[in-house]
């Protein structure tokens, strides 16, 4: 079904505009200009606001975004807050691409109210979709604001829709001082997060400044609606879906030749300084080139459709100038850009707590990291790329202040990032080489996968690969959209297919939701309830105490009696509101029995004091590690818990040490754990968005868990009324599960107090080993160990001594045959260690040799005239442990292996015989 009613708003007609077909694209726009042609979009239109911006006065982005801000908040807009760039609300994206994914899927899918209607914020939002075109077309950026303003129509709550949210823009607009005959709307379909709608892209010569869209529709299979490929269906709720450029708008006020110039102008500057580029845009005959190939730079989006040297042609055919000299004289122009740009989105992610790894948001990071740093390579830059970012840094003081206490951690991570990159460049080279080699005996050509493949798992650049590859004569299969290629492939988790429908959950949708009482009766065990339905060996009460498995917390177990029997719970799980019981065995139970519910009290008592300990290492941390620490994941236990952390190295001893002790500090005070449930607005506003370390729930109301003066977590799970009744907290140890996850695992409660003992029996019996006090242990156990590897050392210099005097026994009573010197001994004194010393010599003598200890082990070596003469010790120890039994294997010169100790003098009197034979085979040959 088509959208085109949606497009006919009375404004525009009131006001004069006349809808167009683009004589070029085929879109159709709205537009006052009677001879406009054309949409004004590039490629169809060229820039025109280069050297003649539209806007009157001229701004920074820090002007600029204040404008926007009070204009709309003169309209009775409230101006909210800006999210992080890292989605921690959704489990659906990593990254904050747009101001409405602020508001998805919690607010646009009614679950939760706005926390303002209509509201207006700017929000840093990083897209990497376009990475490839960053630098090259002058406009696409890797991290940008979004200024918007939003209304949510909910129902009967209207705010307003298409005709007033076009008039607020067209107002805008025009107080900035843009010509109303420049101004054009575009039709053109908005779909993202699930949602779609009908859109206006707002252009001013040649200059998208921003997009309108109306989200009324969800996405459905069945919908009659196809939007980008997939199918919509209308929705009840309408929303006011605005995004507004900050850069652009800054850029249009400007006109200079690219938005980098605009908003970046004295870091580009720097970087150009640092790559040693003459980059001088006062100066007239460098301007006039630079901007001509911006007016033109519109032609140079880097997608899958595109080749970067068919497009650039392009462009230099409309200059007037030669492709190479125009390519020679922009590619570093445009890598200095690019480095510019990624050195903010890197501020801006490593500012809101993004850990660089091999995953999630972790992955995306690196990758803009290391993009950045193989441009930097290319251009000569030997500057740190902390250096770069820190520009940035210093100038975002004013709009980011919660950056200024993050410098430091941001400099450490960005120079180990850099550290790491040069590792992985030293040995990616190596398997590239392997990799070339291997396709150079096939296709000739290395395919994209592998290439993918080699960046993926390996770290290797795209350009490394290629460069390296051309020096074996391979191709590489590279497409100049490959980041955004590979961006795309982690810039969401991967979906897990849909949960069947079975007989179960529809039963279950026909239940109430359960009352659940571990909310409510804190410090019960017990409890009374009907069973509402009995499906196979699942019960469902109408209330129960049973704890179901969430948030890193096991369920509780216990049973119920129905008065006549006790029947085992083995687990509980939540299905939506349901609470869903598992049974040993039900035969014994109905539909309608009032029950007895009993939990495990001392189960339940130790999660309860895993749960609240987690809560406040995980603070402790924060504390003692940085805020860039968040949690990653979490399990409880009995007996132990775990705590997955977001860190970019490994935790130190000493910084365990002073976790476990603010940990137990926090313990000893006794403060309070406050449980209460609050408006999700409203928590966000006090806490903010450290609220959701466990992920995000999608109500309208939260379950907020308060340790007094300490931390505050959105949380399901049970926990301690105090911080003393979690008892002592113990830390067991510290892994690395993952690049940039660290795992700590500790202990609460009598289960620490039992880790403590069990230590303590291991200190006492290493103790009564070396006859010591535990005081002494530490002393007394370096002092032996240097003992040992003294006495190793003088064992070794033993073993060499006698090796060297076994060498002169060996010249002496070594036997000749054909030629050769061969000699073989039972060595019943040596180990495996001492047979290779003696056999090593034997080579270096040019003895054909064969040794073996008291134990059987054997080792048969070759010098390098024997092995000319067709020798091997490979083949001669396999003929050996054939014959005799056991095995071995090595290569031409030297092999060991076992037989069994009983047939050493048998190996022995045969090795003379085996040398025989082979000399005489190679002989005949």
């Amino acid at each position: 079904m088509g959208l085109e009613d949606e497009y006919r708003l009375d404004y525009l007609e009131d006001q004069g505009f006349l809808r167009k077909k683009c004589e070029s694209c085929g879109y159709y726009f709205w537009t006052l200009d009677e001879g406009r042609k054309t949409c004004g979009d590039p490629p169809c239109d060229d820039y025109g606001f280069i050297d003649d911006p539209p806007i009157e006065d001229e701004f920074d982005l820090s002007g600029m975004r204040e404008y926007f801000l009070r204009f709309f908040e003169d309209r009775r807009h409230e101006r909210a807050k800006r999210r992080p760039v890292i989605a921690r609300w959704r489990d659906d994206i990593f990254l904050t691409i747009a101001s409405i994914a602020d508001f998805q899927p919690h607010v646009t899918n009614g679950n939760v109210p706005p926390p303002y209607n209509p509201l207006v914020i700017s929000q840093p939002c990083i897209r990497l979709d376009d990475i490839d075109s960053v630098g090259k077309s002058g406009r696409h950026l890797t991290s940008f604001e979004m200024m918007a303003h939003h209304a949510f129509n909910f129902d009967e709550d209207h705010v307003y829709w298409k005709d007033k949210t076009v008039e607020l823009c067209q107002e805008l607009l025009t107080d900035l001082g843009i010509d109303e005959n420049e101004i054009i709307y575009k039709e053109n379909p908005w779909a993202g997060g699930g949602n779609a709608g009908p859109a206006f892209e707002v252009l001013t010569k040649g200059l998208e400044l921003s997009t309108l869209v109306f989200m009324n529709m969800v996405q459905d299979k069945n919908g009659e609606y196809n939007i980008k490929g997939e199918n919509y269906s209308k929705m009840d709720s309408k929303i006011v879906d605005t995004g507004y450029g900050l850069e652009r708008f800054v850029w249009a006020s400007k006109g200079t030749p690219t938005v980098y110039d605009a908003i970046y102008g004295d870091v580009v500057d720097e970087v150009m300084e640092l790559a040693e580029l003459e980059h001088k845009i006062e100066e007239p005959e460098y301007r006039e080139v630079l901007s001509e190939h911006a007016k033109l730079s519109g032609y140079m989006d880097v997608d899958t459709s595109t080749d970067l040297h068919k497009i650039r042609k392009k462009v230099s055919d409309r200059m007037n100038m030669d492709t190479d000299k125009l390519r020679e004289m922009m590619e570093p122009v445009e890598d200095a850009y690019a480095i510019t740009d990624h050195a903010r989105t890197i501020a801006l992610m490593l500012g809101d707590g993004i850990v660089p790894s091999n995953t999630e948001a972790g992955y995306l990071v690196r990758l803009v990291i290391r993009k950045a740093l193989r441009m930097m390579d290319s251009l000569g830059i030997n500057a740190p790329l902390s250096e770069i970012v820190n520009l940035h840094l210093d100038r975002m003081k004013e709009s980011f202040p919660e950056f200024k206490d993050k410098k430091s951690k941001i400099d450490e991570i960005t120079d180990l990032e850099e550290d790491r990159f040069k590792e992985t460049l030293s040995k990616g080279r190596k398997l590239v080489s392997k990799t070339a080699n291997h396709y150079k005996d096939n296709s000739g050509t290395i395919p994209l996968d592998s290439v993918v493949d080699l960046y993926d798992t390996h770290g290797i650049p795209p350009e490394v690969t290629k460069e390296v590859a051309s020096e074996y004569g391979v191709e590489t299969e590279l497409p100049d959209d490959f980041y955004a290629r590979v961006a795309k492939k982690h810039e969401s988790p991967e979906n897990e297919d849909e949960e069947k429908t079975d007989e179960t959950i529809e039963r279950l949708k026909e239940l109430p939701n359960t009352d659940l009482l571990f909310y409510k009766q804190l410090e019960d065990y017990s409890f009374e309830s009907v069973v509402l339905d009995v499906i196979e060996d699942k019960v469902i009460l109408e209330q129960t105490l049973f704890y179901p498995e969430g948030g890193g917390q096991p369920s509780d177990t216990g049973n119920l009696d129905t008065g006549d029997k006790i029947l085992d719970i083995k687990d509980v799980k939540k299905v939506n509101g349901v609470i869903v019981h598992y049974l040993e065995e039900t035969d014994e139970i109905k539909k309608g029995d009032v029950v007895t519910g009993n939990v495990d009290e001392e189960r339940r008592k130790a999660h309860k004091r895993h749960h609240t300990a987690t809560h406040i290492i995980l603070e402790a941390c924060r504390n003692i590690l940085g805020d860039h620490i968040w949690q990653a994941g979490s399990q409880l236990s009995e007996d132990e818990a775990r705590l997955d952390l977001t860190h970019f190295k490994s935790i130190t001893r000493e910084e365990l040490y002073e976790i476990e002790k603010r940990a137990n500090q926090v313990v000893m005070d006794n403060r309070e754990v406050k449980e209460r449930w609050m408006n999700r607005n409203d928590a966000e506003e006090e806490y903010g968005f450290v609220l959701y370390q466990g992920g995000a729930p999608e109500s309208k109301e939260i379950r907020v868990i308060e340790v007094e003066n300490w931390s505050v977590q959105a949380c399901g799970g049970t926990h301690c009324a105090s911080t003393g009744d979690v008892g002592p907290i113990k830390i067991t140890g510290t892994e690395s599960v993952k690049d940039g996850v660290i795992r700590l695992k500790y202990t609460a409660g009598t289960a620490a107090i039992e880790s403590i003992q069990e230590r303590d029996k291991m200190i006492r019996k290493a103790s009564e080993t070396f006859s010591v006090p535990p005081q002494e242990l530490p002393e007394t156990s370096e002092r032996f160990f240097e003992e040992w590897k003294d006495r190793g050392k003088k064992i070794s210099d033993l073993k060499d001594k006698i090796a060297l005097m076994r060498e002169k026994n060996i010249l002496r009573e070594s036997n000749e045959l054909n030629g050769f010197r061969v000699y073989n001994e039972i060595l019943d004194d040596s180990d495996m260690e001492g047979l290779r010393k003696t056999a090593n010599q034997l080579k270096e003598e040019d003895i054909i040799g064969l040794l073996v200890s008291g134990r059987g082990e054997i080792i048969v070596s070759v010098g390098d005239k024997a092995i000319r003469e067709g020798i091997n010790a490979n083949q001669i120890i396999k003929e050996i442990t054939k014959e005799i039994g056991g095995g071995g294997g090595g290569d031409k010169s030297l092999a060991q292996g076992k037989i069994p100790a009983e047939k050493k003098k048998k190996a022995v009197l045969g090795f003379s015989d085996l040398v025989s034979e082979s000399l005489n085979s190679s002989d005949q040959k």
